[in-house]
């Protein structure tokens, strides 16, 4: 019963805690429970199995068998991706799409407790993410196989569990057959593990699904739907009782409701509560609710499941666009990958949420998970941080892009893997749409698009009806068999996805008024392009750009070259771009921080900002060459040596109507800045070191000014974390930014110095980098260079309080230390 309350943590944990504190800890834990439930009440256990497993790469014999020693294996805690801890080689068989890092087989082993109490009841594991190919023993029985390495599963251990002894849980995790994804997917068990002990009468496995008629801020109407089955010899009477919680705690609805369950059957039980005055779910305002149903049989409890939920309504129609809470939303969204940058696919809590709230920060109210389910840790970030979500399924159906990605069990998995992301999820208020696939080769196909969008579709509504349904469709159809397929793809959704084709849809609309569409995926390079179709058409909710932030894989994306560079005519991905490991076509780069281009982009849609101001990278011998999903070179600076009276461009995005450029104070020259311009200005100014600075008419004086300045040679070095205390849980991370600066503490944008770390306390660098994703630097280590005076160090906590320190040094600069505390 313990574990229900220290659930963070291994069965073994407890049993280190000295006795004094053992005494206080059970007598705190007697005095919780007895206040809630009666003493043979049973809790369900929910315990993360993250800590001390087993790791070795490679594939040996009888890894799964209960004697196999494995004490030469190194250690690992979860989430763990074993590839981003490799080099870079082209050689590599994962290619540009798996940004040149090694891949292969991998198991995991991890020594199982069974305490005694757990006698009679169902125990399973639940696995967040593996990728991919999973096979899961169990004392050297093989107990379940999940091919797809982005949908959650669970495996129910068998009567052989040893109940009162140690139990030896093996994973195989096979990523060998390469190539199988076009970004970066990482390989291991990257997301956390759960382990879970309920009765044989309970609530089945994401069986609570809560749902929302009708809300609005006087009265609202929640609908709890639970599935419950009884698994034991017994026919069973039972009570479900649902209470729910507003965001404070305080409970505002209840219900109950009897049912019979004979012994193997299972049932669903809806409960409608009314309620008045509810606390509403939004972007701005993302305030959680939670529903806490509990199973009783004869008084006892035998099962008790909280959901956290969000209160909202959700509507769409082609008249009145998206309304979320009856206000009208256009999505201003971009497109994610999996990938934490330095980390890897490692999906630890806190690298999510960072994630989520950097992305918000650059003025996101929406994010399309490209190409598949994300973490669930990312989706409780956006229901916390008030980010919305589509949720996206697949990248491919029947027939592939790479020689072995999904298309391989797509057949017989595509259902299996639809309800694990549908029924995961669906509570998630963060989460309005649901996507079937992106880019589907054969979605003009009969026998592809034309029969399987239909039943994706359908196979999601009845698993969710509260939603719409998309898909992110490429191109337009040429012949009339194509036609006739296309539009029974887009019958069958509820709002019409399209990549890069947005205006081709609106001039549709005349055919077709009743449709809504969405922008699935558009280019980065000119943001009023999309703003204004956007804008302008109510039927069109909104814009989702490629890409939100940069990520490992699909290596050369957004990249520019000078006119002649070999790299030049190759397309993103290519095994012949190497040594790019990554695409640089996202807002923010890959440590996460903001482009010139995410300014741009927020004044044209209007997110706060109103002025901005960046240089050009010079064009002098050679023209500059952006190529697919990039967009000219800009940098926020104004130290250039050896570029003294020849000229440079300034490119100054403003939502004023005139802006002025000064150099030294003296005015360089004034022009007008409209929408039709696209928020945007060039001036030409010979370079002099100084200040540079832009102001925008009419305008308040103390806000309306940018500027740049020259700064000194490299000094010193500034190291500043995101957080300088954490949590003692062997799980949490402080960022910490690394900048070069001048004597004067400002940023020194041309250094390029290697800095060396030491790390002193309970908790060690996780990983560090810089935004450079043609760098051959590995992720792993203590050193690495800066890029544009930049990098990254991530801390990871141990489960030790205490101080860790962080120390500094580079050639030529002064060297410094941070520390951060974990409690």
């Amino acid at each position: 019963m313990m574990n229900a309350f220290f659930g963070a943590g291994s069965i073994s944990s407890f049993r280190s805690v000295t006795p004094s504190l053992k005494l206080y800890f059970l007598s705190v834990v007697f005095v919780a429970i007895s206040t809630v439930i009666r003493a043979d009440d049973f809790q369900p256990v929910k315990l993360r199995l993250d800590d001390n497993w087993k790791f070795f790469l490679g594939d040996p014999a009888h890894v799964q068998d209960v004697d196999f020693n494995d004490s030469a294996w190194r250690a690992v805690t979860l989430p763990h991706d074993w590839s981003i801890e490799g080099k870079f080689d082209a050689k590599n068989p994962s290619g540009g799409g798996g940004g040149f890092l090694p891949t292969g087989v991998g198991w995991y082993r991890l020594m199982l407790d069974a305490p005694l109490d757990w006698q009679g009841k169902k125990v399973s594991v639940e696995f967040e993410g593996v990728y991919k190919n999973a096979d899961v023993w169990l004392n050297g029985e093989h107990l379940a196989r999940h091919p797809y390495g982005f949908t959650s599963f669970f495996v129910d251990f068998p009567s052989t569990l040893k109940i009162g002894g140690k139990n030896v849980l093996a994973v195989r995790v096979d990523n060998s057959q390469q190539q199988n994804c076009r970004w970066y997917s990482g390989s291991g068990i990257y997301r956390h593990v759960w382990l879970q002990v309920v009765n044989p009468v309970h609530v089945t496995h994401w069986g609570s699904f809560v749902k929302i008629p009708k809300a609005d801020e006087q009265s609202a109407t929640v609908q709890v739907q639970t599935s419950v089955i009884n698994e034991g010899s017994d026919d069973q009477a039972l009570r479900v009782q649902t209470v729910l919680l507003s965001p404070s705690g305080k409970e505002v609805g209840r219900a109950s409701s009897d049912c019979d369950l004979k012994s193997g059957q299972s049932q669903d039980v809806t409960q409608e509560i009314a309620m008045v005055h509810p606390a509403l779910w939004s972007p701005a305002n993302p305030q959680l609710s939670k529903a806490v149903t509990i199973l009783t049989s004869s008084g006892s409890t035998v099962d008790r499941v909280e959901s956290v939920f969000g209160i909202r309504s959700l509507a769409w129609s082609s008249d009145k666009g998206y309304l979320l809470n009856g206000e009208p939303l256009k999505l201003t969204g971009g497109c994610i990958h999996d990938d934490n940058g330095v980390l890897g696919a490692a999906a630890f809590d806190r690298a999510e949420e960072r994630k989520i709230e950097l992305l918000k920060a650059a003025g996101f109210n929406e994010l399309r998970m490209a190409h598949n389910p994300p973490s669930p840790a990312l989706l409780d970030a956006c229901d916390r941080l008030g980010m919305l979500v589509m949720d996206e399924a697949f990248d491919c159906w029947t027939q592939g892009k790479m020689g072995f990605d999904y298309n391989r069990d797509f057949k017989d998995w595509w259902q299996r893997d639809i309800d694990s992301m549908v029924m995961r999820d669906r509570n998630h208020p963060s989460v309005i749409f649901w996507s079937t696939g992106n880019e589907i080769p054969g979605a003009y196909d009969s026998n592809v698009g034309g029969k399987y969008g239909q039943l994706l579709a359908d196979r999601i509504r009845s698993l969710d009806p509260t939603r719409p349904v998309t898909q992110g469709i490429l191109a337009m159809p040429k012949t009339d068999e194509e036609k006739a397929v296309a539009e029974q793809q887009r019958k069958a959704l509820d709002i019409v996805g399209g990549n890069y084709n947005l205006v081709d849809l609106i001039k549709m609309e005349p055919q077709h008024p009743e449709r809504v569409l969405v922008a699935t995926e558009s280019g980065p390079g000119n943001p009023i392009e999309m703003y204004n179709p956007v804008m302008s058409n109510v039927f069109v909710v909104g814009d989702n750009v490629w890409a939100a932030q940069d990520y490992l894989g699909e290596v050369g994306g957004g990249r520019w070259v000078y006119a002649g560079d070999p790299t030049e005519p190759y397309f993103l991905g290519s095994t012949e771009l190497f040594p790019w490991h990554g695409d640089s076509s996202g807002d923010l780069d890959l440590i996460g921080q903001r482009k010139p281009m995410s300014h741009l982009r927020n004044i044209v849609w209007d997110r706060g900002e109103k002025l901005y101001m960046a240089v050009r990278q010079p064009e002098d011998e050679k023209k500059i060459v952006v190529t697919g999903w990039g967009f000219f070179p800009t940098s926020e600076s104004w130290t250039w040596p050896g570029r003294e009276g020849k000229e440079m461009q300034v490119d100054v995005y403003s939502r004023y109507d005139k802006v002025s450029l000064y150099l030294n104070d003296k005015l360089i020259e004034q022009r007008p800045v409209t929408r039709e311009d696209g928020f945007r200005t060039t001036f030409k100014v010979n370079y002099e070191p100084g200040t540079l600075r832009a102001e925008g008419e009419p305008g308040d004086p103390d806000s309306n000014r940018v500027e740049l300045t020259t700064v000194g040679d490299p000094a010193a070095i500034s190291l500043n974390p995101d957080r300088d205390t954490i949590t003692a849980d062997g799980q949490d991370l402080s960022f910490i930014d690394v900048e070069v600066t001048d004597d004067k503490g400002r940023l020194q944008p041309n250094a390029d110095q290697e800095i060396s770390f030491d790390l002193t306390g309970p908790g060690s660098i996780q990983g560090l980098g810089n935004a450079d994703v043609r760098s051959l630097e590995p992720y792993q280590g203590s050193q690495c260079r800066v890029f544009h005076g930049r990098a990254l160090v991530v801390i990871r906590s141990t489960k030790t309080p205490g101080t860790i320190v962080l120390h500094a040094t580079g050639p030529g600069l002064s060297d410094t230390s941070c520390a951060v505390q974990t409690k």
